[in-house]
């Protein structure tokens, strides 16, 4: 009895991704893979008479090897596809989708500016889809074993303590989103970490050795701390930069609120009463100021914490 294809119940909204879809994604993964087979059948046809020179079964040899290649790709490429289609892994796609994200998203990014599909609009669709897959692939996790991963720019510009070597230096003055994301891991039991680039990203990473990390970034940023960190998940959480980038951003703290929720196995009681509660917040200076005086980068106001996943 055939099992019907139906779409994934849990796919997150395109508003936290730059409006970015998955069908992108799974249209130029799809066209890099039938690329990759048509470069390969070429690749073999050409020289097909001249191996024939070397021993007679070297074609022969070559040929079943070629097969075996494209065989594998489409296995790879099918398995993703309804992956991130169901929400439910096919044909062991869980155990080749770090590979074949290594492999093909540079390819995507090369053929998406081929059909005028920026490289931004690419790594967008591509956080999407790896988040929903996270969501699917992964269980529930002790607060210990996550580690909320931040970048610098999130520090504000003016700010003269340094958090890179511990961010329990802040002084909490609620001039940047610091002080609510400590709020946020106090709350939850989290590990919390911010790194000033790639190399001090994979530091921290080997130092605390977590099982999922929910790392806030920019497209860029992330795209490539998602590949690096396999085979440990990454839940990427986009920044934003309304005074350019690696200045003074932002983040959807409701957003990040979301994701520990979704993925702790302990949550705290809904109705402790938490100092900077920041569920369903954003901030920024466009939701208002806090309370005692003016910020140039003000939290917004508390919110009720949301309902658990």
């Amino acid at each position: 009895m055939s099992m019907p294809l139906r779409k994934n119940p849990d796919s997150l909204p395109r508003e936290d991704y730059h409006g970015a879809r998955k069908r992108l994604f799974i249209g130029l993964i799809s066209l890099t893979s039938a690329a990759l087979c048509l470069v390969l059948l070429v690749g073999w046809i050409i020289p097909y008479i001249g191996l024939g020179n070397i021993h007679p079964l070297v074609p022969e040899i070559t040929g079943m090897l070629l097969v075996a290649s494209i065989a594998l790709i489409v296995w790879a490429t099918l398995g993703l596809v309804l992956h991130i289609y169901t929400g439910r892994p096919w044909f062991g796609s869980q155990r080749v989708r770090g590979v074949a994200v290594k492999l093909f998203l540079p390819l995507m990014e090369l053929l998406g500016r081929l059909f005028g599909v920026s490289r931004e609009e690419v790594r967008h669709s591509f956080i999407k889809v790896n988040n929903e897959l996270v969501r699917g692939e992964t269980g529930s996790f002790a607060p210990s074993d996550v580690l909320i991963l931040l970048p610098h720019c999130l520090q504000s510009s003016n700010c003269s303590v340094r958090l890179t070597y511990g961010v329990d230096h802040c002084k909490r003055c609620g001039q940047c989103p610091i002080e609510r994301l400590l709020v946020l891991r106090d709350r939850y039991g989290v590990k919390l970490a911010i790194a000033t680039g790639g190399t001090i990203a994979r530091r921290i990473v080997v130092k605390e050795r977590p099982r999922l990390i929910i790392a806030v970034a920019c497209e860029r940023d992330l795209a490539s701390g998602i590949q690096d960190t396999h085979p440990i998940p990454v839940y990427g959480v986009l920044n934003e930069r309304p005074n350019g980038p690696c200045l003074d951003t932002l983040v959807s703290l409701g957003n990040v609120e979301k994701a520990l929720r979704h993925f702790l196995n302990v949550l705290p009681p809904d109705d402790a009463a938490v100092p900077g509660a920041v569920a369903g917040a954003t901030f920024g200076p466009q939701h208002g100021k806090k309370d005692g005086g003016a910020a140039p980068h003000p939290a917004a106001a508390p919110a009720p914490p949301a309902e658990p996943q």
